[in-house]
């Protein structure tokens, strides 16, 4: 009966929905345009690399021109600062790189941009000498004019005079239309720095947002958000991501130590949720905990976030319920399963849990990946996703699929993407980079040590 249950399951998602006004919307047939490579690189051995920023985006659309953003291994350099920050850019003529760092950095460099042509990078050079493992970093912002390879240096104010590291776990977000940005970058496992630009080039509000603390824990302590998806919209500021912390239960740290040999282990198991509602006038609210695998030692992972006109958020979400090393001694009758999961905040109240995709035991063999939405010009909103596995009967899959959404979590039908080279994990040009909304999907990964793009044109 189970297996009855799943087919009917993976079938109603395979199968268009005909949302009320379909008569007046353009049919999507996804065309793949381009797929090429941008560039390759050398692993850094450095615990980072180019998709290692996650959360935030390497690649945006200005008009006709693309940017992104690369990450270059220093031949022979020490880590963990041993790489250099890259700019490209895509004409009709190809890409061309347009900027190549001086300063040595350990992680990639995200982008944002604004309507009126400016394209933003984040860039956060080490201040420590070449055979130093770490040390202080100075976080910096360039600005490249539409088409132009000059550029200019901004250096963002904080609150204080924070110390920050080659570990910056940094946000970088942007509204496009009003011309403002917002930088996040992380201090030790107690909290970000934050530090906000307005629309007058000012650097006119600076802050903290400090992480939830968990007392149940063996030891008390702060829960530090990484990998998160933040959005800027008129001034008010949605943050989301997920716990990353060393093992917080003894006993399960002891039993991944025998397994392993390493005395670290980190927990990826609670996704959490914070706003505000005027950046500029005031700080965060309490976090709001949207969901966890804590119990069966699970993982999550935060794929995407959305603000519509009215104020409501949608989250985009994936989950592993357990972790299989740990089951046989620890939860014995769990079984396991893999997910893609949704859900609508309005004032930090979840008002919807949806599950858009699943499969594990007796749920069949299709394993939903890395997922985002994307806009059109009409306000559609769509999830651009990866499925592997297998379907309903058995039949491998593997491939990039395309899924519209409605704000009450109606899907249409499943579309395959019809690419040479399937994106595992991927970034693609969003608005909350300041991108406009697009019936383009720019796409920028990662294979086999070379970074690719894709254009996909929806209609």
């Amino acid at each position: 009966m189970k297996a009855i249950l799943h087919i009917i399951t993976f079938a109603l998602l395979t199968i268009p929905f005909c949302f009320a006004d379909d008569a007046e919307q353009k049919p999507i047939d996804p065309r793949v345009e381009i797929e090429e490579e941008v560039y390759t690189y050398e692993p850094a051995d450095n615990g980072a690399g180019p998709m290692w920023c996650h959360g935030n985006t390497s690649i945006v659309r200005m008009g006709d021109e693309v940017y992104a953003s690369g990450l270059e291994t220093i031949p022979g350099a020490k880590p963990l600062n041993n790489c250099l920050p890259l700019l490209f850019r895509r004409t009709d003529e190809g890409w061309k790189q347009i900027y190549k760092g001086e300063g040595r950095t350990r992680e990639p460099s995200p982008m944002t941009m604004f309507h009126d042509g400016r394209v933003f990078q984040s860039i956060n050079p080490t201040l420590s000498k070449p055979e130093e493992y770490d040390g202080l970093a100075k976080p910096q912002i360039l600005v490249f004019s539409h088409s132009s390879e000059q550029y200019k240096t901004l250096t963002p104010i904080w609150e204080g005079t924070p110390s920050f590291s080659g570990h910056s776990y940094r946000s970088f977000v942007a509204d496009g239309a009003d011309g403002e940005l917002i930088l996040f970058q992380n201090i030790g496992y107690a909290h970000a720095e934050w530090s906000f630009l307005d629309k007058k080039g000012n650097w006119s509000a600076q802050g903290k947002i400090k992480w939830p603390f968990e007392e149940k824990y063996d030891k008390p302590q702060p829960v530090r958000i990484c990998y998160p998806n933040v959005m800027l919209k008129d001034r008010a500021v949605h943050f989301c991501g997920v716990s990353d912390i060393v093992e917080p239960y003894q006993v399960w740290q002891e039993f991944k130590f025998e397994l392993t040999g390493r005395k670290w282990d980190y927990d990826f198991r609670r996704l959490f949720y914070t706003w505000s509602d005027d950046i500029t006038k005031e700080g965060f609210h309490e976090w709001v905990e949207i969901a966890s695998r804590d119990k069966t030692c699970g993982w999550i992972s935060p794929r995407d976030l959305h603000v519509l006109d009215s104020g409501d958020v949608l989250i985009l979400w994936s989950e592993r319920a357990l972790d299989e090393r740990l089951r046989e001694k620890f939860f014995p009758n769990e079984k396991q399963r893999y997910s893609l999961e949704f859900a609508v905040i309005r004032k930090g109240k979840v008002i919807l849990r949806k599950t858009l995709i699943e499969g594990g035991e007796d749920l069949g063999g299709a394993r939903p990946g890395d997922a985002c939405f994307h806009v059109l010009e009409d306000g559609r909103l769509f999830i651009f996703y990866y499925l592997s596995g297998t379907d309903a009967e058995g039949k491998s899959i593997a491939g990039n699929r395309l899924m519209e959404i409605s704000p009450d979590g109606k899907t249409g039908k499943s579309i395959p993407v019809k690419l040479q080279t399937p994106f595992g994990s991927f970034f693609t040009a969003t608005i909350r980079a300041g991108c406009k909304p697009s019936s383009i999907i720019d796409v920028f990964g990662s294979s086999n040590q070379t970074m690719r793009y894709a254009r996909i044109r929806l209609y």
